[in-house]
């Protein structure tokens, strides 16, 4: 049985007034709880982060990680930083969907960013059998900011900002008067057969925050499910770990609601198993 697992956090973004604050903090807790709890070795860990994150870097990574795959290895793919959706293209021509995206470094608006298409054409490679955990922290909304960037007005305890990109009014103007149309997809929906299984920080209508919490800025999502585990020495089935994480972003005040989509054999398991 082979681990393996590639976490990716983008604080520093070339697109100006675009950065974040929680997403390091982000990987090096995920890294934290897997060498502790999940029997991984600083070898079986590949981290990405800032100007390293790049687009090439990641997928480069990804082919990394399912590379030779083969049953009873486990799997994970962890992402924080910003995310976005873009109107769905074949060639030149639109069609009446979105494609949500994860925004690396050197994230862009002329195809410098992963789409949901690519990171399923990855994970497809991954055999029957591979135990693989995919755990997103970032924005999946079609609709905008919901979290409204409340840092300005919150005291440093209580900020926290949405973590997506909105289009720039040129991408906007290609879906004017066609939004009630669209068809929104969730990252990697149709990808998960008996051993895979999504983490996703919100619904598809809202934002992941990035928020300052316990003395640091956290993701809030990923802050909570390392918590959860920790609590446990993840011994924690994933259907309680969100029913907990869940629970506890509600008692903090957030609006996100996180979202697990497994086969119900899983959800009875804990994470990598």
């Amino acid at each position: 049985m082979a681990n393996k697992a590639l976490l990716v956090g983008v604080n520093r973004y070339r697109l100006p007034g675009a950065d974040l604050q929680g997403c390091v903090n982000d990987v090096t807790n995920v890294r934290d709880v897997l060498l502790k709890y999940f029997g991984f070795t600083v070898k079986q860990i590949r981290v990405l982060v800032d100007a390293r994150a790049t687009k090439a870097a990641v997928f480069k990574r990804l082919e990394w990680l399912v590379k030779g795959a083969k049953e009873g290895d486990r799997l994970l793919f962890h992402f924080s930083g910003h995310g976005s959706q873009i109107r769905d293209r074949s060639g030149d021509e639109l069609k009446d969907r979105l494609d949500e995206i994860l925004c690396p470094h050197d994230m862009d608006w002329d195809g410098t960013y992963i789409i949901d298409d690519e990171l399923k054409t990855f994970f497809g490679k991954v055999p029957t059998g591979v135990r693989l955990d995919v755990l997103l922290d970032c924005c999946h909304s079609g609709t905008g900011t919901r979290e409204a960037f409340a840092m300005a007005a919150l005291p440093e305890e209580r900020a926290f900002r949405p973590r997506f990109l909105p289009p720039p009014i040129d991408i906007l103007c290609r879906q004017m008067d066609e939004e009630e149309d669209l068809k929104v997809k969730r990252l990697l929906k149709a990808t998960n057969p008996a051993n895979h299984a999504l983490f996703a920080g919100c619904r598809d209508n809202q934002t992941s925050a990035d928020a300052y919490i316990g003395g640091s800025y956290n993701g809030a999502f990923t802050y909570y499910f390392c918590k959860h585990l920790r609590d446990t020495q993840g011994n924690l089935a994933r259907s309680e770990l969100m029913k907990r994480l869940r629970a506890s972003l509600k008692f903090e005040g957030y609006s996100q609601v996180p979202q697990l989509e497994c086969q119900a054999a899983r959800r009875k398991k804990r994470l990598l198993d």
